[in-house]
């Protein structure tokens, strides 16, 4: 899979009218470096995390015998002052006030083909472009100019309106998507049928309906209608493709009122006691093993003959001290991995986010059980991954889900130490793989690879 970002050649003057969500009440100046506060309409769109999993279905639109394809996709939501992540979107902050964005930004793109076809063809992949953004209340716009990694390029416009009222959450959404015509000719003529770039018009509505305390479930359902000149294409026998997606997800308690009188901020956090250690760094080393995840959580495992090893960086944030009323801490947690050479392989990076649950318990000293779930992207295959891969026959794919499950104790409580109250020694397993064949952002495959790893983690 082609996921390498794109450089842009050069930087467009995007505008977007923003008239019509003007409103005087709402206009308010600000001095010259006084701090920019961004006011919501809604919690939705000021909560600063989640964590969700689901299944999105969607029409195929090629002279094909099947209809209709379905993935597992997981999903990150979080917000800081410099970047954000939105399911399968993602963007740096380049520039930005109370309104207006503009990000150096990638979202992942959807080519709906049949199941059997997705491994070979792993055509599906996050791009890169760059967006401006305008947000006014419940209103947001954007606008975007992409490109694949063989640079063809098309790009976007969308707006959408947030609407919450108790425990529902509704988001309708209408989008322009313009494509050139090498992006039409490659994605709907397949390289063999000439075609003309063209406008695809998407429309739809997100939802979320609060449960209880953390839990919420998602909904999506939306409708596309392709242009006249790629429906005319033998490969093409339908010009409307429906989207649909249902899962559920982990989000801040909406049931947690705030104080009257108060409004939600971009600037808002988690206030913690003076001593607060609600960032970590976390330096790992590991080795590889070709035993599955079941057969090291029964303590079956087997070495790398070759002795493939592993350094690993993580930076971690808190994102809340509770979930389900219980002491679980959330931690946004994006890593650096760096695959050393072997005989076998040569030097490779690895990147890693994730949002990672601790949960602590007392057994003499402290103890931490913890559990990842994110994204991993590897600029190689390694050659642990790229040996199971060829025994089942898969191609391997750069982007798969990652998994970490860590234990750990703390070293201050160990040693009776208070300067080291704040340092934790643990082991973890470090985990890809592609969810068993249910998702084509992994490149439709099963299996992956283990890392064992010590690391030390201290909070600060």
């Amino acid at each position: 899979m082609k996921n390498n970002s794109l450089l842009i050649s050069s930087i467009l003057a995007l505008s977007l009218p923003t008239a019509v969500f003007a409103s005087p009440d709402n206009e308010k100046s600000h001095e010259l470096g006084e701090p920019q506060t961004q006011v919501y309409a809604t919690r939705y769109q000021a909560e600063d995390w989640g964590l969700a999993m689901g299944v999105r279905r969607g029409d195929i639109p090629f002279a094909v015998d099947d209809d209709s394809v379905n993935d597992i996709l997981p999903l990150i939501k979080f917000r800081n002052d410099y970047f954000f992540v939105d399911g399968m979107e993602a963007g740096a902050h380049i520039w930005k006030n109370e309104h207006h964005q503009v990000n150096a930004y990638t979202r992942f793109r959807f080519v709906d083909i049949p199941t059997e076809l997705q491994n070979e063809s792993q055509s599906q992949a996050f791009d890169f472009g760059l967006q401006y953004r305008f947000i006014k209340g419940a209103w947001e716009a954007d606008v975007a100019f992409m490109s694949d990694s063989n640079k063809r390029s098309y790009g976007y416009s969308r707006t959408k309106y947030h609407w919450e009222s108790g425990d529902w959450y509704l988001s309708p959404y209408a989008e322009l998507n313009w494509k050139s015509a090498d992006f039409n000719q490659f994605y709907y003529g397949l390289d063999q049928y000439d075609t003309s770039g063209g406008i695809e018009v998407n429309a739809g509505i997100t939802a979320r309906y609060h449960l209880v305390s953390n839990l919420y479930l998602l909904g999506k359902f939306g409708v596309g209608r392709l242009e006249d000149d790629i429906v005319n294409l033998p490969t093409i026998d339908s010009q409307y493709q429906y989207e649909s997606f249902f899962g559920f997800g982990f989000y801040p308690d909406s049931g947690k009122k705030k104080a009257a009188g108060s409004h939600v901020s971009s600037n808002s956090h988690l206030t913690y006691k003076a001593d607060s250690d609600d960032e970590f760094i976390r330096v790992a080393h590991g080795w590889a093993t070709p035993s599955n995840l079941n057969a090291i959580l029964s303590w079956q495992t087997k070495t790398d003959p070759y002795n493939n090893q592993l350094t690993s960086l993580f930076y971690g944030t808190r994102l809340t001290e509770t979930l389900f009323t219980l002491p679980i801490e959330l931690y946004f947690t994006p890593g650096a991995v760096w695959h050393h050479d072997s005989e076998v392989q040569g030097n490779l990076a690895e990147g890693v986010v994730a949002i990672k649950a601790f949960y602590t318990f007392e057994i003499g000293p402290r103890w931490r059980l913890g559990v990842a779930e994110g994204l991993s992207y590897v600029s190689s295959v390694t050659y642990i991954e790229g040996t199971e891969m060829e025994e089942k026959g898969y191609k391997p794919s750069k982007l798969l889900n990652y998994l970490d499950f860590s234990l750990d104790v703390n070293m201050g409580d160990l040693f009776r130490n208070s300067d080291l109250t704040n340092m934790w020694m643990g082991y973890s397993i470090h985990h890809r793989s592609g969810i068993y064949e249910k998702s084509s952002a992994f490149g439709r495959i099963g299996g992956g690879s283990n890392y064992q790893t010590l690391y030390l983690q201290w909070h600060f």
